[in-house]
C-alpha cells in the first residue's frame, strides 16, 4: 500500500449463492481525496460499498480479492476480520451514509437519541455530554433547530432533514473514511446542492477521504477527485475525474455523460448508452429551438385562478389559519403540447397536479378541460371524464397493486371502462401497450417486484395510456431514476406524444429535465407561479428560479475543474486554521 492510501482493493469479487455481481474490480483511496464510484442501478455500486463495512447481506459473500484499511496491519485485511473486530473498524475508521435514510432511521427512537447511540457506542460519556456533542452535530451537520430535532421522530423530518441526520450520525465517530451511497437520489436541486455542499466542508474541516456513490456523473464531478466507473459488476474505467470528463476511454462511460439533459440548449432527443455501446449509431445531438406559441386553437386544458388550501388548527378555540398550497393558479395546456412546472418541495406541485383532476377538491377556481368544467360535475360524471386525464406518479412501485400480475395491472382500467369486448381482446391491447413502451410480452404474467425501477415506470405509462386519454399529467417520474434508464423514458413520452398528440403537464424539480420535454415551463414557489415561458433558461427574471438553475451540477469539465478548484481552497483554509 502506497504512503498517501488509506484504502486498497484489489481483485474484488462479490458473489451471491453462486451467482458472482462484482467481478474483479480494484481501486485505491488517497488520503484526504474522494472517490466516485458511478454506475447504473444493479452495477455493483452499493454491494462494493457494503463489503468495505463488513455489512453485505445474506447470502452475499466476498468470493475474492483483497480490502486492505492502512490502519490495520497486513496481516489483518477487512476480508479476514470477525465481526467483533469490523465493529471496531465501523464509525470509527469508516462510517456510511445510506441512500433512503427513512429506511436505517428507528421510527419509534427519537432523533436526538440516535445519535446518542453512536456516541456513547464508540466512547465513554455521559448523558448529559451525550446530549451536548448531539446537538453540537446537529449544528455541524446544518440542522437548525436542533432541539427541536433532538425530540422529534424521522417522521417528522423532510426528506432533507433526514439526510442531514444521517450525516450527524455518521461523523459522529470522527471516521478517517466516509462513504456517501447515493445521498442527493430524489432531492431538490436546492436540497440536493445543501447536501453536496456539506459533504464538501465536513471533508476539509474532519480531513476524511470520502467514496461518493452515485448513477450521476454530473454529481460525481463535482465531487470526485478520482471515478470508478462500474457495469454489470464490471470495471469499466478508473481514471482522475479530469481525465473521465476530457477523454473518457470507455464507449460506456461516454454514455453516462451523453444521458444527462444538457442545460444550456433543448435538443430534439436525448442520447442513451446504447447509442454509444453501438457504434453504427448517430451520436451527436439534434438541437431545437421552442416552438412559437399557437393559441388559434382552444386549449385542452384551462385552469383559472385555482385555489387549494389547508385548514389547520391547534386548539378548538383558536381561529383556522390555511396553508395556501395552491394560491391563485391559473395556465393552460393544448394538444400535443407539454407545460413543464418545476419548484422545490412543499412549493405545491404535486397538490396542483391532484387539484386538476379534482383528487383533492380546490377551494375556489375553474377547470375546464374539452370545454366541460371539471367543478360542476358530479362523482359519476367526473368519473367518466377522467379516462381522458390520467397521471403517472412518482413512484410506480407504491402505485402498482404488488398482489396481480403486471396483465390485470393493464386491463383493469379497461374493464372497469368497457374497453374490448372480452378477456381475450383485452390482453390482446395489452401485449400491444408492452410492445409500445418497449417491454417483452411475457411481462403479462409478472408481478411489480419482478421487475426494476424502469421498468415498472413503462409499465405505469402503459396503465395511463390504456384508456386512451388525452392528456397525462407526469408528476416527478424521472426523479429517482438512473440517467440512462432516464433518458429512455423521456425518449419514449415524447414519441408517444407525437404518435397519439397528448397533451403532457410534466411536473420536476429538475429544470435541465423540463427543458428537455417541454414547450413552455412555470416556475412554482409557495403555492404561486412566480415566472413562466420558454426564457426562463437564458434570462430568468425571478432570483428563485436562478437559484434553481444554479443548482444544477452541469457535468462538464469547466464545472469539474472549478469545483476541484473550490475543494482545494476550502481544504487549504481548514488546515492554516488547524496549524494556527
Amino acid at each position: 500500500m502506497g504512503k498517501n492510501q488509506i484504502l486498497e482493493v484489489e481483485d474484488l469479487r462479490i458473489a451471491f449463492g453462486k451467482k458472482e455481481v462484482v467481478k474483479g474490480i480494484s481501486f485505491s483511496l488517497e488520503r484526504g481525496k474522494t472517490l466516485g464510484i458511478v454506475g447504473e442501478s444493479g452495477s455493483g455500486k452499493s454491494v462494493t460499498a457494503l463489503s468495505l463495512m463488513g455489512l453485505l447481506p445474506q447470502p452475499g459473500h466476498i468470493s475474492g480479492g483483497m480490502i486492505q484499511l492502512n490502519s490495520l496491519s497486513e496481516d489483518d485485511k477487512i476480508i479476514s476480520l470477525h465481526e467483533k473486530s469490523l465493529k471496531k473498524v465501523r464509525g470509527s475508521q469508516m462510517a456510511m451514509i445510506f441512500q433512503e435514510p427513512s429506511t436505517f432511521l428507528n421510527p419509534v427512537l427519537a432523533c436526538g437519541k440516535q445519535v446518542e447511540e453512536m456516541l456513547t457506542l464508540h466512547s465513554r460519556i455521559s448523558g448529559r455530554e451525550a446530549r451536548e456533542k448531539t446537538l453540537s452535530l446537529f449544528q455541524e451537520a446544518g440542522l437548525s433547530q436542533e432541539k427541536r430535532i433532538y425530540d422529534s421522530f424521522p417522521h417528522q423530518l423532510s426528506g432533507g432533514q433526514k439526510q442531514r441526520l444521517m450525516i450527524a450520525m455518521a461523523i459522529a465517530g470522527k471516521p478517517r473514511i466516509l462513504i456517501a451511497d447515493e445521498p442527493t437520489t430524489a432531492l431538490d436541486v436546492t436540497v440536493q446542492r445543501g447536501i453536496l455542499d456539506l459533504l464538501i466542508r465536513l471533508q476539509a474541516e474532519n480531513q476524511m477521504s470520502m467514496i461518493f456513490i452515485s448513477h450521476d456523473l454530473g454529481v460525481v464531478g463535482e465531487m470526485a477527485d478520482d471515478v470508478l466507473v462500474l457495469s454489470n459488476g464490471q470495471q469499466m474505467e478508473f481514471s482522475p475525474v479530469e481525465e473521465i470528463f476530457l477523454s473518457p476511454q470507455n464507449p460506456y462511460t461516454r454514455g453516462l455523460l451523453a444521458c444527462r439533459p444538457p442545460l444550456d440548449k433543448k435538443i430534439k432527443r436525448l442520447l442513451t448508452i446504447d447509442d454509444f455501446m453501438d457504434g453504427e449509431r448517430n451520436i451527436d445531438f439534434v438541437e431545437e429551438s421552442y416552438p412559437a406559441e399557437d393559441e388559434s386553437g382552444l386549449p385542452i386544458l384551462q385552469v383559472r385562478n385555482l385555489k387549494t388550501w389547508f385548514g389547520k388548527k391547534s386548539f378548538p378555540w383558536q381561529k383556522k389559519s390555511y396553508v395556501k398550497a395552491v394560491d391563485d393558479v391559473s395556465f393552460e395546456i393544448f394538444a400535443g403540447k407539454t407545460l413543464g412546472l418545476v419548484g422545490e418541495s412543499g412549493c405545491g406541485k404535486s397538490t396542483l397536479a391532484r387539484s386538476v383532476l379534482r383528487l383533492i377538491e380546490p377551494r375556489e377556481g375553474r377547470i375546464i378541460f374539452d370545454q366541460k368544467d371539471l367543478g360542476k360535475m358530479g362523482q359519476k360524471e367526473l368519473r367518466a371524464e377522467r379516462k381522458n386525464m390520467q397521471i403517472i406518479f412518482q413512484d410506480p412501485y407504491s402505485t402498482l397493486n404488488p398482489r396481480i400480475p403486471i396483465g390485470k395491472s393493464l386491463t383493469e382500467p379497461m374493464r372497469i371502462y368497457n374497453i374490448g369486448n372480452s378477456d381475450a381482446e383485452r390482453e390482446e391491447m395489452a401485449m400491444k401497450l408492452l410492445d409500445r413502451v418497449e417491454l417483452p410480452g411475457t411481462f403479462l404474467s409478472r408481478f411489480p417486484h419482478q421487475l426494476s425501477g424502469g421498468q415498472r415506470q413503462r409499465i405505469s405509462i402503459a396503465r395511463a395510456l390504456s384508456l386512451n386519454p388525452r392528456l397525462i399529467i407526469c408528476d416527478e417520474i424521472v426523479s429517482a431514476l438512473d440517467v440512462s434508464i432516464q433518458a429512455k423514458i423521456l425518449n419514449l413520452l415524447k414519441d408517444l406524444q407525437e404518435v397519439f398528440g397528448l397533451a403532457y403537464l410534466f411536473i420536476s424539480h429538475d429544470l435541465s429535465v423540463v427543458r428537455f420535454m417541454s414547450d413552455k415551463v412555470m416556475v412554482m414557489k409557495d403555492g404561486k407561479i412566480v415566472e413562466e415561458g420558454p426564457d426562463i433558461y437564458d434570462s430568468p427574471r425571478e432570483a428563485y428560479t436562478q437559484k434553481l438553475l444554479e443548482a444544477i451540477p452541469v457535468g462538464n469539465l469547466e464545472a469539474v475543474q472549478e469545483a476541484r478548484s473550490t475543494r482545494l481552497k476550502l481544504k487549504s483554509s481548514f488546515d492554516q486554521i488547524k496549524k494556527g
